[in-house]
């Protein structure tokens, strides 16, 4: 199984809209905390979720393919949780231009506390004019060009 599979099996997407996606992560002993010496979420684990949501982000504005990673990064504010905690994301696409994609992705605790962000961009040149790209409807429910192409 990838990591990234690994580590975000049990990830609960709640919201997506386009450029924004909101999900939870309930943390358990595999997903990370037993690599991280003080048992609370490794920066590993944080990392792989800003790849993941910044892609999915990405997604949500109808990209069929989200491009391939130029940098990424997070800066860790405080201990993220324990097992047993809920992580929560909320993903967001900073700025698409004609070749680069820039998202953030912010991580609070169950208090609402900032614990960790991450920033995550994209070279998106070669996918732009997918033809399979689409676009939704300001709410994300509907297509309003393009085909669906499940």
């Amino acid at each position: 199984m990838s990591a990234c599979l690994h580590f975000t099996r049990r990830l609960n997407i709640h919201h997506a809209r386009p450029g924004v996606v909101e999900a939870s992560l309930k943390i358990e002993p595999y997903n990370g905390t037993e690599q991280s010496r003080s048992t609370t979420v490794h920066g590993g684990l944080i990392l792989s979720l800003t790849d993941t949501l910044g892609s999915l982000a990405l997604a949500t504005k109808g990209q069929f393919m989200t491009g391939v990673s130029t940098d990424i990064g997070a800066s860790f504010v405080k201990p993220a949780g324990r097992p047993g905690d809920v992580l929560n994301m909320t993903a967001s696409l900073t700025a698409m231009g004609k070749s680069l994609a820039f998202t953030r992705v912010d991580f609070t605790n169950s208090s609402g506390d900032l614990v960790a962000y991450g920033h995550h961009t994209k070279y998106i040149g070669k996918s732009i004019h997918h033809s399979d790209n689409v676009k939704f409807s300001e709410d994300g429910e509907k297509i309003v060009a393009g085909k669906d192409v499940d």
